[in-house]
């Protein structure tokens, strides 16, 4: 029997490509490096203590791993997973206190290097990508409709009736 050559074959497992393995250490220091009894914290919950700069150099760090995804060229919905943790972890960081505990319970470069290796298998659903992108989408414009409509409505009120 003979294999028609013209039809590209899907890649056996054993031949995928697997994630370079600095990303899985640097996923590894900054989310689970520090164990604290039965939980582990990485780098990325010690720096976010630091007001502002923190979570901007941890977002940093993590778009390490998303460069490492486009560079591998997988698929656009799967980096637009990875790009909407990085946010999620650097905009709910940035609040003080509550962000600090966020950031060492949400581990968003773990989360990361499971949807890259996720996605070099060929498993995941685009619809379910596409449609946790167009829910975090809704929700930092409803976060950025609140002050527009608190703004209007101390304008509305200020001005008085008539």
């Amino acid at each position: 029997m003979s294999r028609d050559l013209t039809k590209p074959r899907p890649l056996e497992p054993e031949v995928l490509p697997p994630a370079p393995e600095w990303v899985d250490r640097l996923a590894w220091l900054m989310d689970r490096s520090i164990p604290i009894g039965p939980w582990k914290i990485g780098l990325d919950g010690i720096i976010g203590l630091v007001p502002g700069l923190g979570d901007f150099a941890g977002m940093i760090v993590s778009g390490l791993i998303v460069a490492a995804a486009i560079r591998a060229r997988l698929p656009r919905s799967a980096i637009a997973r990875m790009v909407a943790n990085v946010a999620l972890d650097g905009v709910v960081g940035a609040i003080p206190f509550l962000g600090d505990f966020f950031d060492m319970a949400f581990k968003a470069n773990t989360r990361n290097v499971e949807i890259y290796r996720e996605a070099l298998r060929g498993g995941g659903s685009r619809t379910r990508d596409s449609l946790f992108v167009a829910g975090v989408v809704l929700a930092f414009a409803a976060l950025l409709a609140i002050p527009l409509l608190v703004l209007f409505l101390i304008v509305r009120r200020l001005a008085g009736p008539g």
